[in-house]
């Protein structure tokens, strides 16, 4: 069994090297492995996958399927699709090893987190889930910004951009090959997808269409579902949100505030994550949303000149 690192609020900031697993190689796993790299208090232990193919990238990096044999691990990122977390999650933090996710069905997070606290708290360690930018670095930012105006209503508009956590629910449904999901904002918190899906050959569209739009990912939004020949002609990773909050502060109406940003979104979920693990060794065993880790957790450094620099 990989040991890993126990929660310990009291690790010393900057005088240890976490050594990081990356669970799983599509977009999410390649930009974690990088971002890891360039963390100054991280080193990449190595990458779980099947090893069928290994992409040249990792000649010089252990590719494994299973953990174990990458020795002591301080925290895994689990660069998987969202349906998949909570098994994987579970099995890593049986294992005690201090876990990161992006989960992104925002209605079953709380869910999730009920379902692995006293898995984590059993094994002494914590999972951060949900972490990427959103949910993840939005969910902050929204309770931020509802602490500025306690009273109010935010709308969260997200895109023009690519979905990854649709196109993975669409690309798990039978009879579809490969697909890409856009979401485009109508405003006001409201979204259109745009599903562009290359079929199996003996697909039928119609039915295609049936199935995806009885999927959770799908069912709540207007979707318009296209089928190309070629998804890698129109694929951008491209993304973006504006989170918009008019409210009340103490008796003050008409408080407005706006956050925005165009993102690549791969690179920044799994930044996000990488941090999100830095920030799971300094927590007490359990699981959490990142609205509930301090920011400062988050940061490499002494605590002391992170103030100074940011307060």
């Amino acid at each position: 069994m990989a040991l890993a690192a126990k929660c310990d609020p009291a690790v010393k900031r900057g005088t240890y090297m976490y050594r990081i697993a990356v669970v799983g190689y599509g977009n999410i796993g390649k930009q974690a492995v990088e971002a890891i790299k360039r963390e100054p208090d991280m080193e990449l232990a190595g990458v779980v996958r099947r090893k069928a193919v290994i992409p040249p990238e990792l000649k010089d990096i252990n590719v494994t399927e299973d953990v174990a044999s990458l020795g002591k691990i301080d925290a895994a990122i689990l660069a998987v699709p969202s349906r998949s977390v909570p098994e994987y999650a579970k099995n890593y933090l049986a294992l005690g090893i201090n876990t990161v996710d992006s989960y992104d069905i925002h209605s079953s997070i709380a869910e999730l987190r009920t379902e692995l606290e006293p898995i984590a708290k059993a094994a002494g360690v914590a999972a951060v889930i949900s972490s990427g930018w959103d949910p993840g670095s939005d969910s902050v930012i929204r309770a931020m910004l509802e602490t500025c105006a306690p009273r109010g209503i935010t709308y969260s508009n997200f895109g023009p951009g690519m979905s990854m956590g649709h196109s993975a629910a669409a690309r798990a449904i039978p009879g579809i090959k490969d697909a890409l999901s856009i979401t485009m904002p109508v405003g006001a918190g409201v979204h259109r997808r745009m599903l562009y899906v290359l079929l199996e050959p003996d697909a039928n569209f119609d039915e295609i269409k049936k199935l995806v739009k009885k999927d959770p990912y799908f069912s709540n939004d207007e979707t318009i579902i296209s089928s190309v020949t070629d998804i890698s002609a129109i694929a951008d990773v491209g993304h973006g949100v504006q989170i918009v909050r008019k409210g009340i502060s103490g008796a003050v109406h008409n408080q407005n505030f706006e956050f925005s940003m165009k993102i690549n979104n791969p690179a920044l979920t799994s930044q996000i994550m990488v941090c999100a693990a830095r920030a799971a060794l300094r927590q007490k065993p359990g699981a959490y949303t990142l609205i509930e880790v301090p920011l400062i957790d988050l940061l490499p450094g002494a605590r002391d000149e992170i103030i100074k620099r940011l307060v």
